[in-house]
């Protein structure tokens, strides 16, 4: 079997077996993190689109060093790292930059899913996306895709009482993204995180159920 980067675009469930793949999408706010972190806690491997963006971006990798080039030394920390909050400070003012971001990461962050995929084992793994795509349903041969959604407003609080930002920039970066809607016609399963956690754990619990891997 080769690898995963060579199949893009195979029928879902034909990759890996008896490895089943599923994606879990959740905009910012929604607890996506909190849901992955529990799948963990069961046992399941995760793959985070978020950390594997990060990985990338380590100083003098490839993507490293194309960001320091489109966006000049500005980009970077004291320490030589890529400044995340300036560089999302950027791309979520100018989309020319946005669209400079993804030309220089995207393929270097699917690559390395493709490979993270092609490297763990068990009944199933799960891939994290904060921006999913259809495609991503052929590019990473999943077999599912939750959704985890809060509504405008809870996600909203949680981003202004759990991680400080300004109410004025929370409104912002919630209303740039896809709204619950859009989202929903795109995912198999819809996990609402609006309640206690142990609700939340229940809903997820009740799909692991469902897919046979409770």
């Amino acid at each position: 079997m080769t690898g995963l980067a060579a199949r893009a675009g195979v029928t879902p469930g034909d990759y890996r077996g008896a490895v089943e793949i599923i994606g879990v999408a959740g905009g910012i706010g929604a607890g996506k993190s909190t849901v992955t972190e529990y799948l963990e806690r069961r046992g399941f491997p995760v793959i985070d689109a978020d950390d594997v963006a990060r990985h990338v971006v380590e100083p003098n990798r490839p993507a490293w060093r194309a960001l320091r080039d489109a966006l000049g030394d500005a980009v970077l920390a004291p320490d030589g790292r890529i400044d995340r909050a300036f560089l999302a400070e950027v791309v979520f003012h100018d989309r020319s930059a946005l669209e400079r971001l993804n030309r220089i990461t995207h393929g270097q962050i699917g690559a390395e899913i493709r490979d993270r995929l092609d490297h763990v084992s068990g009944p199933a793994v799960f891939v994290a996306l904060p921006l999913f795509r259809p495609e991503h349903r052929a590019i990473f041969a999943m077999t599912r895709v939750w959704g985890v959604f809060a509504s405008f407003e809870v996600a909203l609080a949680r981003l202004v009482g759990s991680r400080g930002l300004d109410e004025r920039d929370a409104r912002a970066r919630l209303e740039a993204q896809p709204s619950n809607d859009e989202r929903l016609a795109d995912v198999d399963d819809a996990i609402w995180n609006e309640g206690t956690k142990a609700e939340l754990y229940a809903r997820v619990d009740e799909l692991l159920a469902a897919r046979g891997l409770a």
